[in-house]
């Protein structure tokens, strides 16, 4: 019953309309399979990713069973949330990847879809305040805006507080999954707006859409973002492009017929069959399941 509400006011929103654009002149259809070393590289991450799902007190204390002892050489700066009005999240170091980690909570499924069909959202300018100097242009969804808003300084905070522990680092990483992936691109511009003398990549799993085309190319200069969907996920064709929201450049698909079959599909919204875009052209082509994984064996949702 409730997948059945779901895909219904998914309908209303658009999301079954007419067939996707042909590739544009930003996509090209060279579509490369990653190596089993490349897919592997992911596995810390996913595991951070999956433990954005644990309470502060767990995370802060880096005990959150299976996910932290896969990346059991963290060490966290600060954990915050409740995981009701503010998500999850939490900041530390990676002495192994050599990295400042940065990760925020996904959101259960069902609960991501029935959200976006409250309608209760639109496409809104950045907060001037929190994204100084971006041309007014850029628009991002307003729900996830706010969200991030209610935690920006708090991680910002705790990011100066990790390169004031270890001064030598340069690197910092935006990590999340489903409603946190969408934090974390956030993120992705809202930091180096005030910490500009470091380098950054995103890596983010089942993302939905964030923002608009002028997002979309501004979020994609300098490819250092990739977002992983898996399978037949519908969270990432959320919001629809017919409200005109869209993906950077980045994705990695994970094929539905192969799990050890990782794609680089390059452009923004790649409509290739091998690409989420076109394998999952309507909701009722997906599955909600798809999106808590597995993601090269972890799943995602719950600590």
């Amino acid at each position: 019953m409730l997948a059945a509400r779901v895909l219904s006011a998914l309908a209303f929103l658009g999301l079954t309309a007419a067939a996707p654009p042909r590739l544009s002149s930003r996509q090209s259809t060279a579509i490369t399979a990653l190596s089993a070393a490349q897919i592997s590289s992911f596995t810390p991450y996913i595991n951070y990713a999956a433990a954005g799902y644990c309470k502060p007190a767990s995370t802060k204390a880096w005990n959150c069973g299976a996910n932290c002892n896969a990346n059991a050489g963290f060490q966290t700066v600060a954990s915050g949330g409740d995981g009701s009005a503010v998500q999850y999240w939490y900041v530390g170091y990676d002495a192994n990847l050599n990295t400042i980690i940065v990760t925020h909570q996904g959101t259960d499924p069902t609960k991501f879809l029935a959200d976006e069909t409250d309608v209760d959202f639109f496409l809104q300018h950045m907060n001037t305040t929190l994204f100084p100097g971006l041309s007014s242009s850029i628009e991002v969804h307003s729900g996830f805006a706010d969200e991030h808003a209610l935690t920006a300084p708090s991680i910002l905070a705790a990011v100066q507080a990790a390169v004031a522990k270890w001064p030598s680092v340069k690197s910092v990483t935006l990590v999340g999954h489903s409603l946190g992936g969408a934090l974390a691109l956030l993120d992705f511009a809202y930091l180096p707006l005030h910490l500009p003398s470091l380098q950054y990549k995103g890596i983010m799993f089942g993302m939905p859409r964030v923002g608009n085309q002028a997002w979309a190319d501004y979020i994609s200069q300098g490819s250092l973002i990739t977002h992983v969907n898996n399978k037949l996920d519908i969270v990432p064709i959320v919001p629809g492009r017919g409200l005109g929201f869209h993906h950077p450049t980045g994705e990695v698909h994970i094929q539905d017929d192969s799990a050890s079959e990782w794609l680089a599909c390059p452009g923004q919204d790649n409509t290739s069959g091998k690409c989420t875009t076109g394998a999952v052209p309507t909701i009722f082509d997906g599955s909600i399941i798809n999106h808590l994984g597995p993601y090269n064996g972890i799943w995602m949702g719950s600590c």
